[in-house]
């Protein structure tokens, strides 16, 4: 009963900080992640963006540049805390997600107080992506595409209970080469398909709970070099649509919707300085809205002269 309970609280704190209390998570894994994607409708299957990137499909991290650090953090209604550290490389990446609540009263099925619960859920991320094209030994093929395989541990702390498992994760992504409809160009164009869950579970003592499947599949493009466009499509009903508009290389405005047993709008924005990346989001639902905010640290795009310019500028 406190499992039953426990899982009731986190559907309920993961659906008035984002908006979709008609899907309840099994997991700390099923809650919307990242703020920079989430600001554009969390339509990130197709996009490669830094540290986020593994959050949405393990295939985008052979299109990273190199090294990027993102964390984020959220709390919900004072009552549970939501924060994420994820590191990422060409190829490979890692992340640690923790969403954890203080004493929450909880109820029985008739609806009599039992106490209070406290609540810790705990999942790390592990993903790696691969491109064709960066093994010489294999022919040329015929449209650029690349392959992901992401693992996800979790631990469950629930009252007195404890729970783990994990959930096993592929990708697919294909870019396409760039179009033009008379002055309308268009760039960065991708298709791509994650499928989450493809084997596992969480296993109490005595139960063992299976890992909602799903199917996301995601397309975006660039226009006119300034405006990205994104969808993505759930299996599980859900449906991603985003743009970010940027007027300027360090900075960029982002807006979108979820659709997915309620509706939310979301947007937000992000700010580049010389490689340190801070974004924030904003996530409306029925009880009001919650908001997000990140530091990413894009060592590819780092300009270390331009920092240390600067910083001599500021010293005496």
């Amino acid at each position: 009963m406190k499992r039953t309970m426990g899982w009731m609280v986190v559907a309920l704190l993961a659906g008035v900080g984002l908006g979709l209390a008609a899907q309840s998570p099994t997991s700390v894994l099923d809650i919307d992640p990242g703020v920079a994607e989430l600001g554009a409708g969390g339509a990130g299957v197709s996009i490669v963006n830094g540290a986020e990137t593994l959050y949405y499909n393990p295939a985008g991290l052979a299109g990273l540049p190199g090294i990027s650090f993102s964390s984020f953090y959220a709390s919900y209604l004072g009552q549970a805390n939501y924060s994420a550290f994820a590191l990422t490389f060409r190829s490979f990446g890692v992340a640690v997600m923790l969403l954890n609540s203080g004493s929450i009263q909880g109820y029985d099925a008739g609806g009599a107080q039992t106490g209070t619960l406290g609540f810790g859920n705990t999942g790390i991320v592990l993903g790696a992506g691969l491109s064709p094209s960066d093994l010489p030994f294999l022919p040329t093929m015929p449209f650029d595409f690349s392959l992901g395989l992401r693992a996800r541990l979790i631990t469950v702390r629930i009252g007195d209970e404890r729970g783990s498992g994990f959930g096993v994760d592929m990708g697919f992504r294909s870019t396409l080469s760039d179009m033009s409809f008379g002055s309308v160009s268009m760039s960065d164009i991708a298709l791509a398909v994650t499928l989450v869950n493809a084997f596992g579970s969480v296993s109490y003592d005595t139960v063992q709970e299976g890992l909602r499947l799903d199917l996301q599949v995601g397309a975006s493009a660039r226009f006119m070099d300034m405006v990205r466009a994104s969808l993505d499509l759930h299996l599980n009903g859900g449906l991603h649509v985003g743009l970010a508009y940027s007027p300027a290389p360090t900075f960029t405005l982002r807006l979108g919707a979820i659709s997915r047993g309620g509706f939310s709008l979301t947007a937000g924005l992000g700010v580049n300085v010389e490689g340190f990346l801070i974004d924030y989001s904003f996530v409306t639902h029925t009880l009001g809205a919650s908001h997000r905010v990140s530091l990413t640290l894009d060592f590819s795009t780092l300009d270390i002269s331009a920092l240390t310019s600067s910083l001599r500028r500021l010293l005496p």
